[in-house]
């Protein structure tokens, strides 16, 4: 403690007199003064780019280290030596023996300024010591009066002169500021929250510590400082002492004065209307006119008449058009009949009814709109017997409705003809050929024929049935070749179409065989034996995701000899099987799969892959495009295309039904067929539009397989409703030009069993011929 510190506590302690404090007052001021004056000229400046250092130097060698609190105002000095710390001890002793000693005490302190300032600046050469002016937490002195001898804020000493600037601008700095001196203001050592947490446990003081922006200091906020903070967060005056209840002061007087303070008389124009108030009136009075302005009495007579209900006259009479005649062509209300002889209190003996039309008028009770009068004919002797007439308040409301409901526009009745309203469609002997007759039927299955396929060339086909045999049939004779069995039910028969190849695929409960049905070339046979017989080496690992969804394996010596050449097991029942126009790989459906129903088998090197890696709904049938490396997925509702080479998702078609049953594409690629249990075909135009370009409602029934012709403008569809239907689907090169669809047939010869009719429609490569599949068991071909 210095020996100001000390003569201040020791003062207040022995409450002074009043000149005792003055004097005590004035020596701590000249102190100061030049303390500060000793801190402002130092002997040379030791600055570096960190902050301030400032080193003092006396005669003595002794080290001075000064303390000011966070306003800049100087609180004394401090000896690091022991002696220094012995000698303020004696002082203090001394201090506390006589209070008038203080003054000379002071003048002492006066004088040590100026010989330190000599002394550092002699020896600030020869010593490289120095000792930074820190300020620690201080606390705000109530009793001490800051602007005392004056009434501004301006003089205040702020150690921070960077002005009002956002502080954050100093983040990436060493320092927050500068003092007076232009010297940087170092931020003081910020502690982690290990010791902000041991600080809020050991010091008491924690919660009423805050930080000042200005130099990065901490402040202890006093008594009355957490005062004012409550006083303003509760909303109240922030100043205890003042009474906002005071009595009024009158400052200028209520009373009316006589005479009035000034006596100048009136100017001249004073007594003359003035022009602009004359327009203005002119102007208010014409808007009364005309109904744009309304009085008080208007305004609420109005807002009355809107609270209320509103009642109107529809039609003024039933034949007057007075208030009509400023309406252009205006709709007369509509006119009542006019009473006939039934409606008589005295009618001809003819008009009454008899037992016979009484008891028919009587039955139609429930059904009055059947009666061909509205009321029962009576006879009365005179017109003063009549009664009243019961049904007077329902014609009444009838003859409202009519009034109410008659059109307000006169509308030109157009006459149509009904032949006008078909389109014009070229007749069927134009679009010829197309298959018309019965030629063959094929049978030898012996429960319902699921699928059909067609070999490219046209001489053999491929049929699976329920019966777990899948047959190959001759075509031109009807003739069955070569029966296979397997072990489950066939869902799926696809024959490749590279015509260098002869492999049918076979989707039988969770396996795929590949079979050799050899017929035909016998050089293709062998060379297609030749290529299934040696798997090839596969350098890529394969992932274990795709290894337990599907596995490759050739066939065992007893499939060998049937023809089945290699077996993909897969894990889950397979429904569909679709091969690529180019014959190299082909497609499996698997409903119940998940993220893993669709997946692509590449033929040539025996692998697998699955191009989906979430679920996208529950797929129905998948297909591959002609001619452009896009895939076509229809789940139940949609169906989605995706570009395989780019691996990403090219349109979306709507399709607006409950759920899918199959799809077909036209050849050239940008037309798209599609079926739906709900008695559906969608023609989708793939250039134009995701929705459907034409719907099609031919069938009484699901519609559950469709196909195009590959050289002719045809397409087919089966239905359970036992019928196939041919029509006509011409695709224009002109994108102008819409697609031309025209039915042209209806075949029904199969047979219904258990609710299903055709299953499955397919067209001959080369001749315009279909193939339909029954649940009759038998494979009709019409020609």
């Amino acid at each position: 403690m210095t020996k100001k510190q000390a003569t201040k506590r020791k003062v207040k302690e022995s409450k002074p007199t009043k000149e005792q404090a003055s004097v005590s007052e004035q020596s701590d001021q000249e102190e100061d003064e030049d303390l500060l004056q000793a801190v402002k000229d130092p002997g040379e400046d030791s600055t570096d780019d960190e902050g301030i250092d400032q080193e003092y130097q006396s005669d003595s060698s002794e080290d001075l280290e000064f303390e000011s609190d966070e306003e800049g105002n100087y609180l004394g000095r401090k000896d690091n030596n022991e002696e220094g710390s012995e000698e303020e001890e004696e002082e203090e002793k001394s201090d506390s023996d006589d209070d008038d000693d203080d003054a000379s005490e002071s003048s002492e302190i006066e004088e040590k300024p100026s010989s330190s300032k000599a002394a550092a600046a002699a020896t600030n050469n020869k010593k490289g010591e120095s000792k930074n002016v820190t300020t620690p937490i201080t606390e705000r002195d109530p009793s001490k009066v800051e602007y005392e001898d004056s009434d501004t804020s301006d003089e205040e000493d702020i150690r921070n002169t960077v002005g009002n600037i956002p502080m954050h601008w100093y983040d990436e700095y060493k320092h927050i500021g500068y003092d007076w001196d232009a010297k940087k203001i170092v931020k003081p050592p910020k502690g982690d929250q290990i010791d902000d947490f041991l600080r809020k446990i050991e010091d008491p003081n924690f919660w009423r510590t805050v930080k000042d922006p200005q130099t990065g200091q901490e402040v202890l906020l006093t008594d009355e400082d957490i005062a004012l903070i409550k006083r303003v967060n509760s909303a109240r005056i922030p100043n205890p002492e003042h009474n906002e209840y005071e009595p009024w002061i009158e400052w200028f007087t209520s009373e009316v004065e006589k005479m009035p303070i000034k006596n100048v008389p009136d100017h001249k124009r004073s007594f003359l209307p003035s022009v602009s108030e004359k327009k203005k009136v002119s102007r208010m009075v014409h808007a009364l006119k005309m109904g744009w302005m309304k009085t008080t009495e208007e305004v609420e007579r109005e807002k009355q008449q809107k609270r209320g209900p509103k009642f109107y006259m529809l039609w003024e009479t039933d034949t007057s058009r007075e208030h009509m005649r400023r309406i252009h062509d205006p709709v007369s209300a509509p006119k009542r009949d006019l009473p006939g002889h039934a409606e008589s209190y005295n009618p001809p003996p003819e008009y009454l009814f008899d037992e016979k039309e009484a008891k028919l008028w009587l039955k139609l009770k429930d059904e009055p709109h059947k009666r061909k009068l509205h009321f029962m004919p009576q006879k009365f002797k005179s017109l003063r017997e009549v009664p009243a007439y019961s049904r007077y308040l329902r014609e009444r409301f009838l003859r409202c409705l009519d009034l109410y409901l008659c059109p307000r526009a006169k509308r030109v009745k157009l006459n149509i003809d009904a032949e006008y309203l078909i389109p014009k469609l070229p007749s069927p002997r134009d679009l010829q050929p197309f298959p018309t007759v019965e030629s063959l039927v094929y049978r030898g299955h012996t429960d319902l024929v699921r699928s059909v396929s067609v070999e490219p060339k046209g001489e053999y086909m491929v049929s699976g049935s329920d019966d777990k045999t899948v047959k190959i049939w001759e075509i031109a004779t009807g003739r069955c070749i070569r029966t296979i069995e397997t072990d489950d039910v066939v869902r799926c028969v696809a024959w490749c179409p590279n015509a260098k190849l002869s492999i049918v695929a076979v989707a039988t409960g969770s396996r795929l065989l590949l079979i050799n049905p050899k017929v035909g070339d016998k050089l293709i046979i062998k060379k297609t034996d030749d290529l299934l017989a040696e798997s090839p080496s596969l350098d890529v690992i394969e992932n274990e995701r795709i290894k337990a969804a599907v596995q490759w394996s050739n066939a065992e010596p007893d499939e060998q000899e049937k023809g089945v050449r290699v077996v993909i097991t897969h894990f889950k029942p397979i429904r569909q099987v679709t091969w690529h126009g180019r014959g190299d790989y082909l497609a499996t459906v698997m409903p119940e799969g998940a993220n893993r129903s669709a997946l692509i088998h590449q033929l040539s090197k025996r692998r697998s892959q699955i191009p989906f890696s979430k679920s996208k709904g529950l797929i129905q049938c998948v297909l591959f495009h002609p001619v452009k490396p896009c895939f076509f997925v229809a789940t139940q509702h949609n169906i989605r295309i995706y570009d395989l080479a780019k691996q990403e998702l090219i349109k979306k078609l709507l399709t607006n039904s409950k759920w899918i049953s199959g799809m077909s594409i036209h050849p050239k690629g940008d037309n798209l067929l599609v079926s739906t249990y709900d008695k559906k075909m969608l023609w989708f135009d793939l250039d134009l539009s995701t929705k459907p370009y034409q719907t099609m409602r031919l069938h009484r029934n699901a519609v559950r397989s469709v196909a195009f012709h590959l050289r002719y403008p045809l397409f087919a569809s089966g239905s359970d409703d036992q019928a196939v239907i041919v029509s006509h689907g011409m695709v224009y090169n002109d994108l102008l030009q819409n697609p031309l669809i025209v039915p042209l047939k209806k075949l029904q010869t199969h047979e219904k069993r258990d609710e299903f009719g055709v299953l499955d429609v397919n067209w001959h490569p080369v001749q315009p011929w279909v193939f339909s599949t029954g649940a009759d068991c038998t494979i009709r071909l019409y020609t």
